[in-house]
């Protein structure tokens, strides 16, 4: 028996006013935009957990000599790792999903050739520190505390540097500890993406809205709920029993249990809903969209579609001709149909967005949600963690350990809230 801890650090004014200071001060007796604090000249490898194919869980590779990334770019930022956290998307990709839309992302040229994409470093959120920054940069200087969700097209963050567009990168909660600021960049962005861009609901626009989350204990759902409740939404959320007091905790005011299997009934019961998020795909649209309001502006969206399998099996040309074909098919059907929208939505990175979710963190809105941590020497076995699925939260990876932020920071104290999960239990590390 045991629970998921969500953690937000809580820092005094006091703190909260001198660590403002120290950076104004930083930033007024210098501006290091052109000075480097980034390693020696002379190294040019790193550490780092890489592929160089596709498949299992064996393709995973520590390696000593990775390429360390350089700022070449006037607006790059170059980002010294704590922490990462994995995500379903770092499944999917190790085994080749997406491989030839990425791969064309990365190098235009590469569709008129057969260069290898390898070595490829999966992870797609980081908390760390900026040690270099272009020429042109301008929000941030080295020594700065950032948090980032890495285009799926970039080299990831399970390794020690990382090098990205200013643009992409924000700077990191105060109140939030580098790992626990690493469970939330990507499930943010991907939210924000689906029920913004896709689902047309912001702060001003969600009060009393009815949101339907399916499959809402994973990283997308948890963070989801929280946003929703801080816009004034009501958030019905589908999951298992043992997820109830997770998903209760963070403000979910209905929880209907999939388990017994006669959810699509349960639902229909309920009052109809302004928009579905749907994080599970299969065969949830086949039910699903009789439990929105017809004729009334509602949204469908799915962050499950076929768009990159469709190029992975079909080729970029005629696989992408054909998720279009099928997505504006569906779309008109539903419309005529039911008189609803149906929408695709898909994980955006947006730095700027992130100074946002950063305000409402610092405010107590939203709370990293970590289910299970890692060392850096045991990605192996937190990718083997995320593959038993039903996840309650974020599976982390300390990059840096004995970090002395963190060390300071729970010396400060913690607030802490637990959530009674039943039966599931919290993944370790293993020996």
């Amino acid at each position: 028996m045991a629970s998921t801890r969500l953690l937000c650090l809580l820092r005094s004014k006091a703190a909260a006013g001198a660590a403002t200071s120290t950076q104004t001060l930083a930033r007024s007796v210098s501006c290091r935009r052109h000075v480097s604090t980034s390693p020696s000249t002379q190294q040019s490898c790193m550490s780092a957990w890489v592929i160089d194919q596709y498949g299992s869980n064996g393709v995973l590779k520590y390696s000593e000599e990775a390429a360390l990334p350089v700022v070449k770019s006037p607006c790059e930022v170059m980002i010294q790792v704590h922490a990462a956290s994995l995500n379903p998307l770092d499944l999917a990709m190790r085994g080749g999903y997406g491989a030839k839309l990425l791969k064309l992302k990365r190098d235009t040229a590469s569709v008129m050739n057969q260069d290898s994409e390898f070595p490829l470093i999966l992870g797609r959120d980081l908390s760390g520190v900026v040690v270099d920054c272009g020429s042109e940069v301008s929000e941030f200087v080295p020594g700065d505390e950032v948090w980032a969700a890495v285009p799926p097209w970039k080299q990831g963050s399970l390794a020690e540097y990382v090098t990205l567009t200013e643009y992409e990168v924000s700077h990191k909660p105060q109140s939030l500890s580098h790992t626990e600021a690493a469970s939330i960049p990507y499930v943010a962005s991907t939210a924000l993406s689906a029920l913004v861009f896709a689902g047309g609901l912001c702060r001003d626009s969600a009060l009393n809205k009815r949101v339907l989350i399916i499959g809402g204990s994973g990283g997308v759902g948890t963070f989801s709920i929280q946003l929703l409740k801080s816009w004034g939404a009501h958030v019905t959320v589908t999951c298992s029993h043992n997820a109830e007091g997770l998903v209760r905790g963070l403000g979910a005011d209905e929880v209907v249990d999939y388990t017994p299997g006669d959810i699509a009934q349960r639902l229909e019961m309920m009052e109809k809903f302004d928009v579905i998020l749907d994080n599970v795909g299969e065969d949830t649209e086949q039910w699903a969209m009789d439990l929105l309001k017809p004729w009334s502006g509602s949204k469908y969206v799915t962050l499950v579609t076929p768009l990159l399998h469709s190029t992975d099996s079909l080729g970029l040309l005629n696989g992408t001709i054909n998720a279009g074909c099928f997505l504006c098919t569906k779309a008109a059907q539903v419309m005529v149909s039911k008189g609803v929208f149906y929408r695709w939505a898909f994980y955006t990175p947006d730095g700027p967005a992130l100074d946002e979710i950063r305000r409402l963190v610092d405010a107590g809105k939203i709370l990293p949600v970590v289910e299970a941590q890692f060392p850096f020497t045991q990605v192996p076995q937190a990718f083997q963690k995320m593959e038993q699925g039903h996840a309650r939260g974020k599976t982390v990876v300390q990059v840096v350990e004995n970090d002395q932020s963190e060390v300071a920071q729970q010396n400060m104290g913690t607030d802490t809230v637990d959530l009674d999960l039943g039966d599931q239990q919290t993944a370790k590390p293993a020996s």
